[in-house]
């Protein structure tokens, strides 16, 4: 199984590899737990989408961490790799989102894999969800086998300002819709997110996704078709994506794919917000204070 880590908005969400912020004492990133936990999982590759430019820089920065423990391959996102016939729309200035980061991965990967953001804690249950459910994954099924972990909505809310969230309809295990909200934050007992102008409540317990996936390979094909849809019908956006949960949903709907839903109780952990990086850093030392994980990550 691959892991499929999306790093190619690192540089610019951190001003620069070289400025990105350990959370640990031993220097480490947050990346660093995600590999960990993958590779104790079951994991045996791991492919990283990063920006062609930061490939020498990203790999003496994060990627040889890894190099003596797993495969390591990397593979770049790039703003003029379109469909046959496809040229990029004046004005265009960056990729377009996470659905087109997984494509760049197409030649890098033909087995069951995960796919994960780079700055994102997930806890070591996802990993392990997810390798349960790609191990026994039926590469040649009619309906595609897909899954996703989800989080719940309070474990994943900061209390530094307003974020973003998929938030998922689950119905007997399985996802039937994702509807993404903006300008979530928590009201007392709830959270309430901003439509149309007006405060909407939202359950502390919905089910909510966190782009963490996982495929079997076909998916490259089906997505490599819906992005040539979505060039297509061009809205005269400049900055329009093409996400990743929008493309799941599209195939569901569909009919192409089922998404089992294993739901995730662990925090999440992310610094969306300067302020966020106080939280995160004695949350994961807490974790490896209670021998969740040990001192240094990479001494096996």
């Amino acid at each position: 199984m691959t892991l499929l880590i999306l790093a190619a908005g690192l540089g610019s969400r951190y001003g620069g590899l070289k400025q990105l912020d350990p959370v640990t004492e031993a220097g480490e990133f947050i990346i660093d737990f995600s590999v960990y936990d993958a590779i104790e999982s079951g994991f045996h590759k791991i492919v990283f989408v990063i920006k062609e430019e930061n490939l020498q820089l990203f790999r003496e920065t994060i990627g040889k961490r890894f190099e003596a423990r797993v495969k390591v391959e990397y593979v770049f996102q790039r703003l003029d790799d379109l469909p046959n016939g496809s040229i990029v729309p004046t004005g265009r200035e960056k990729p377009w989102g996470t659905a087109h980061a997984l494509l760049a991965a197409r030649n890098a990967i033909s087995e069951p894999f995960a796919v994960i953001n780079a700055d994102d804690f997930y806890g070591r249950s996802a990993f392990m969800s997810l390798a349960k459910h790609l191990g026994t994954a039926d590469v040649n099924a009619s309906v595609s086998p897909y899954c996703m972990v989800g989080y719940i909505l309070e474990n994943t809310l900061t209390e530094n300002g307003t974020v973003s969230r998929g938030v998922c309809d689950v119905r007997g295990g399985y996802l039937t819709d994702v509807t993404e909200r903006t300008n979530i934050s928590r009201d007392g007992d709830t959270a309430i997110f901003t439509e149309d102008g007006k405060a909407v409540a939202l359950p502390l317990d919905s089910i909510v996704s966190m782009n963490c996936w996982g495929f079997t390979p076909d998916i490259f094909d089906k997505v490599k078709d819906g992005f040539a849809r979505f060039l297509a019908n061009d809205d005269g956006n400049p900055k329009r994506e093409y996400y990743l949960p929008f493309a799941v949903k599209e195939l569901m709907d569909a009919g192409e794919c089922t998404v089992r839903v294993y739901s995730s109780s662990d925090a999440w952990y992310g610094v969306t917000y300067k302020e966020d990086r106080k939280h995160v850093v004695a949350s994961l030392a807490a974790l490896k204070a209670n021998g969740t994980y040990p001192n240094k990550l990479n001494n096996k």
